[in-house]
C-alpha cells in the first residue's frame, strides 16, 4: 500500500510539474483587455493618459506594426495620418474616431474602424469611458505615421 501511494505521488508530481512547463504564464504587468498595458505614450503625440504595448514590431518580413493602445477617460491622440491606412479593433470601451471635415464616429467594443491612406483623423476614448484598441499599421514601407496638432477641446467635445 505505501508503495502504491509512492508511485502515485511521484505519477502526479511529474504530471504538475509537466503541466507547470507547458502551460502559457500570464504576462507581466497590468493588463488591458487580453495584453498588457503597456508603457505610458509620449505626451507629444497624446492628450491625457494613453498606455502602449508594441505586439508587432515593424519588420520587413511582414511589413506591418501592432500595438495594443489604452485611452483613460478623455485621452486622445493628436491629428494624424498613415501614409498607407490603419485599422483600429476596439477591444475594450467606449471611445470616438474622427475624420478631418467628418462628425465623430461613437466606437464601442467589437468594432473596427479602417482609417484610409493619408486620411487626417484622430481618435480616442470617451470623456466619462475609457477605450483600448488594438492598431494595426500595414505596408510600413510607406511609413507608419506623421503626427499634427493636438486636437482642442472644443473639438472633442463636439460629440452628438
Amino acid at each position: 500500500m505505501k508503495r502504491f501511494a509512492l508511485i502515485t505521488a511521484l505519477a502526479l508530481g511529474i504530471g504538475l510539474a509537466s503541466f507547470a512547463q507547458t502551460t502559457p504564464k500570464a504576462p507581466a504587468g497590468p493588463l488591458s483587455g487580453p495584453f498588457q498595458k503597456g508603457e505610458r505614450a509620449p505626451v507629444a503625440n497624446f492628450t491625457g493618459v494613453v498606455y502602449v504595448a508594441t505586439l508587432v514590431k515593424d519588420a520587413p518580413t511582414f511589413n506591418c506594426a501592432s500595438s495594443n493602445v489604452t485611452f483613460t477617460p478623455g485621452a486622445r491622440s493628436h491629428w494624424h495620418t498613415h501614409a498607407a491606412g490603419q485599422i483600429l479593433l476596439v477591444t475594450e470601451g467606449v471611445g470616438y474616431y474622427q475624420e478631418k471635415g467628418q462628425p465623430i464616429r461613437l466606437l464601442r467594443q467589437g468594432e473596427v474602424v479602417q482609417a484610409q491612406p493619408g486620411v487626417e483623423h484622430w481618435h480616442g476614448a470617451s470623456p466619462q469611458q475609457g477605450m483600448t484598441h488594438i492598431s494595426l499599421n500595414v505596408n510600413t514601407e510607406k511609413g507608419i505615421v506623421d503626427w499634427g496638432r493636438a486636437v482642442t477641446d472644443q473639438e472633442y467635445n463636439r460629440f452628438k
